[in-house]
């Protein structure tokens, strides 16, 4: 039994570390290269002609790219609870709704962007509003989408911390990662606390955004080269596992 199970846990590894990649480039491609090449900060006008000239960039990246991140974090959330749940399942299942609390907002802050392409894509909306009210309408529903994904990701800053206890205390993973994902989680908490309730930052500091990429980069490398360690993982499954 515990050899079948030690190559289940192992694909079942291997699929986070996957499911985390494309996340990295399903999410770089909706967050950072379609705003980039569409939005152009304080100037409402380009961005609604950028819009309307690369409406498919738009939906296919923005949105697509989106949905294909929301559908990955449901199915990595069920896999996380699987690989930890022998050290605790109580914090487990916590690290999996929280991250299933993130996903779930920023699949209603996708509403964002459709009300802009409905903005700009005409359908009667422009003949109620003037060029200058449809500018700042697409600005404001940006501005909100921008939001969204910020208080997203205040909920993420709850699984990254459980995620960073759960693997320091597993002894199936390196206590390094752990503790990577612990710091990450109070980078989480700064930065999404920060952007919500203060004004003037604008900007994610170097020293809060490299200990996030290296924990978010570390983990799921770890798990396509080297897995778990299954008979660790077996033990801690069918031996001394937390309720």
């Amino acid at each position: 039994m515990f050899n079948q199970e030690t190559k289940s846990i192992q694909k079942i590894a291997r699929l986070a570390g996957v499911l985390y990649l494309i996340i990295t480039v399903a999410a770089a491609i909706a967050h950072f290269y379609v705003p980039s090449n569409i939005i152009v900060p304080d100037d409402a006008a380009a961005t609604v002609s950028n819009i309307a000239a690369n409406e498919s960039l738009f939906r296919l990246g923005g949105i697509g790219g989106e949905l294909v991140v929301l559908l990955s974090e449901i199915v990595l959330s069920v896999v996380l609870y699987v690989l930890l749940r022998p050290v605790n399942k109580t914090l487990s299942l916590l690290a999996a709704v929280s991250r299933l609390a993130m996903t779930t907002i920023h699949g209603l802050n996708l509403l964002n962007y459709f009300f802009v392409l409905l903005l700009v894509g005409g359908g009667g909306y422009q003949a109620a509003f003037d060029p200058a009210q449809v500018q700042a309408l697409v600005m404001l529903f940006l501005e909100a989408h921008s939001y969204g994904f910020t208080i997203g990701i205040a909920f993420l800053t709850l699984h990254v911390l459980t995620l960073g206890y759960l693997i320091f205390r597993s002894g199936y993973f390196p206590r390094v990662l752990g503790i990577l994902f612990l710091i990450a989680g109070v980078g989480y908490v700064a930065d999404s606390f920060a952007l919500l309730l203060t004004t003037g930052y604008q900007t994610t500091p170097i020293f809060i955004a490299l200990p996030i990429a290296i924990a978010e980069i570390a983990f799921p490398v770890w798990l396509l080269v080297k897995g778990v360690n299954a008979p660790q993982w077996e033990k801690q499954a069918y031996g001394t596992a937390t309720a």
